[in-house]
């Protein structure tokens, strides 16, 4: 893919903990460069190195560490054809739109755009199909934008879960209900996260907005893209939210002390009557294939799910840097007395549950020709 090309990345934020994990995930991509870095006034000015403090445990690649820190301005970034943004929710909203304004691509793991509805909420493993709304996005723009555009990833505690459901739908067909309970790793809540008192020896059995967050992401993301009447066969729009099929989904999250990995208990009822046996939903998670992996972009899993037959595992010290952390590790796959059938899922929330899906979903637009 794009042998002998380089495309100039920015990244917003780039001091901060999802800054970094770009930072560090770009540091030998094949052929997405950094570029540009921005973070706030207080870091502008300073060589990389000297404004970030540095919480990974491999080192700042050393084409970036002497990079100046910009503003988010802008016209500081014009040369980059991609955008990555790891801004707080505080700020990237207006910041994001500003960037699109200016005709950028601007891939963001924060939340600010995710409920628009003429912005995509890909998760890269399950639905690159919904990038086809992007032309309508521009066209909504006076006059019609020619090169910019947001996309949004899911929530870290969304994504691996909703990975392993699509991977049902497109075997079995439509889901009518899944109950999800999250052990979400403290590297979720950012830096410097949970004060030390509040976790350790402890679980935290609330997490803010998180189970409204997974309830209607799965939702968008499992569902189809429709025209503003609700026609599929139309110019591509907006989202139908899985309308065609209601299906029902109940959250409950939970912080535990674990520094990286998201692990969730799912359980599942199918619309369709009688239901699979576990063994064939084994089947199913153990044989999903993505375009993303076809597309041949360098960042997807070559196993988007990796299915356990160990009764312990998947664990997240143990599962969650396979792949570099671009996988979904699912295990303990069995019959559900009160559903149709339960199993584990483990997503490494700071790769494919962050940094990582972004990534992709640029790998994927360069790769269809949505980034001009």
């Amino acid at each position: 893919m794009f042998e002998g090309r380089h495309f100039k990345v920015g990244i917003l934020g780039a001091t901060g903990t999802v800054g970094q994990r770009f930072i560090s995930l770009l540091g030998d991509h094949p052929f997405l460069v950094v570029h540009a870095l921005g973070a706030s006034a207080r870091s502008a000015g300073k060589a990389y190195e000297k404004a970030v403090s540095w919480k990974l445990s491999t080192p700042i690649p050393p084409a970036v560490r002497g990079i100046v820190v910009k503003e988010c301005q802008p016209e500081h970034f014009a040369e980059c054809s991609v955008i990555f943004s790891g801004l707080d929710a505080e700020v990237a909203g207006e910041i994001e739109t500003a960037f699109r304004a200016a005709e950028l691509a601007v891939f963001s793991n924060s939340k600010n755009h995710r409920r628009d509805p003429d912005v995509p909420l890909i998760v890269p493993l399950v639905n690159p199909s919904h990038l086809s709304v992007i032309p309508y996005q521009r066209s909504l723009h006076s006059p019609p934008l020619q090169k910019g555009f947001i996309v949004t990833n899911a929530n870290c505690s969304t994504t691996g879960c909703v990975v392993a459901l699509a991977a049902l739908e497109r075997q079995f067909g439509p889901l009518d209900a899944c109950l999800i309970t999250t052990m979400q790793a403290i590297s979720g809540g950012g830096y410097p996260g949970v004060p030390s008192l509040d976790i350790l020896d402890n679980v935290v059995p609330y997490i803010g907005g998180e189970e409204e967050k997974i309830q209607w992401e799965t939702l968008k993301i499992l569902g189809s893209v429709v025209g503003a009447d609700g026609d599929k066969a139309g110019l591509a729009k907006t989202f139908d939210m899985h309308a065609a099929h209601p299906l029902r989904v109940s959250a409950s999250c939970n912080r535990v002390p674990v520094l990286d990995g998201h692990m969730a208990t799912v359980s599942v009822r199918f619309a369709r009557r009688p239901p699979p046996s576990p063994q064939q939903v084994r089947e199913a998670l153990d044989a999903f294939t993505t375009e993303a992996l076809a597309l041949g972009c360098p960042s997807a899993p070559k196993k988007a799910i990796v299915v356990h037959d160990e009764p312990d595992r998947p664990q997240p010290r143990l599962d969650r840097d396979f792949q570099r952390g671009a996988g979904v590790n699912v295990g303990r796959v069995r019959q559900c007395p009160v559903l149709d059938v339960k199993f584990v899922v483990l997503a490494n929330n700071v790769c494919i549950g962050a940094a990582t899906s972004s990534i992709i979903n640029a790998e994927i637009a360069l790769s269809k020709g949505i980034i001009n």
